[in-house]
């Protein structure tokens, strides 16, 4: 499958969830197959030799894919939520978006020091939630942090609180802000 193929299969809607926002709703691509063996081979593809130990899947559209990959590289499955949904001890990080502010958490005890962590989530716009998920993961004291994407939103700036320095790969490019 091309990455055009792919690209097609994105559902775009306007002005969502503000006006001036072109969501790029990769549920679109989930409900094909296809689509959706594809995106996890080629992340899988990324990743095979990289050693990960969890697979922290950001609340809700990067649990879809990170289970699939943390599966198919056997490591474990971390999901990252929202403010309020996980019972029991947790970490919180709160974060800007780019039309507001929002909250994740993850319990406490997850990650061990020292593993190996990939974060997924379903795109990259200015880094808001990606750079709150690895200030979260650094709680935990990982060996290193890697960071995937479906979408990268390439005419959106990156917030200056996004790592610099984070080795961050994702699937699809498109050109809108």
């Amino acid at each position: 499958m091309t990455t055009e193929e792919l690209l097609a299969n994105i559902r775009v809607i306007e002005d969502f969830p503000v006006k001036g926002i072109h969501f790029q709703d990769v549920t679109t691509l989930f409900q094909n197959p296809e689509c959706l063996k594809e995106i996890a081979d080629r992340i899988v593809a990324l990743y095979k030799d990289k050693h990960i130990d969890k697979v922290v899947g950001l609340e809700s559209r990067g649990f879809v894919l990170g289970a699939i990959v943390a599966e198919r590289l056997g490591a474990g499955f971390v999901p990252a939520r929202k403010k309020g949904k996980l019972p029991g001890e947790k970490i919180v990080e709160t974060y800007n978006l780019e039309y507001g502010f929002d909250c994740i958490e993850m319990h406490v005890g997850s990650i061990n020091p020292g593993e190996t962590v990939l974060i997924h989530d379903d795109l990259l716009a200015t880094g808001g939630t990606l750079g709150a998920a690895v200030r979260l993961v650094e709680q935990f004291h990982p060996a290193k942090i890697y960071a995937n994407t479906i979408i990268d939103l390439t005419a959106c700036p990156r917030s200056s609180s996004f790592p610099k320095d984070l080795e961050t790969t994702s699937i699809l490019e498109v050109d809108v802000a």
